[in-house]
């Protein structure tokens, strides 16, 4: 398994490798429209290799992506903890009626419970 890992993490830099290889090309990364730059006469603009543009695109999207999957999934999360916490309560509570059946007669469980509810 881990070989299959191994060679699908290559294959991944190798296509990274590649697509860098084959975009090497500066481009200008402008912050604001050409016109609206004039306007207040600064130029926020940088010149950068065409793959790190790249890059950093998918690498933007996917945390917005992540962002947004996490902000949806709040409700599960919380019914989550609800239910985690609603089975810590069930749970103590077994401990405690377990820890009064300590003193009765019967080994079982079930038993001890019938004969302290009787």
């Amino acid at each position: 398994m881990k070989t299959i890992r191994y060679a699908f993490w290559a294959i991944v830099g190798l296509c990274l490798i590649l697509i860098g290889l084959a975009n090497r090309g500066l481009v200008t990364v402008r912050a604001m429209p050409t016109p609206v730059a004039d306007l207040l006469g600064i130029s926020p603009d940088v010149q950068l290799p065409l793959f790190i543009v790249i890059f950093l695109g998918v690498g933007a999207g996917l945390m917005i992506g992540f962002l947004w999957e996490w902000v949806r999934e709040h409700r599960v999360r919380a019914a989550s903890r609800a239910k985690s916490r609603e089975l810590d309560v069930l749970r103590r509570e077994v401990q405690k009626l377990r820890g009064e059946a300590v003193g009765a007669k019967s080994s079982d469980d079930v038993l001890a419970l019938l004969e302290n509810a009787s």
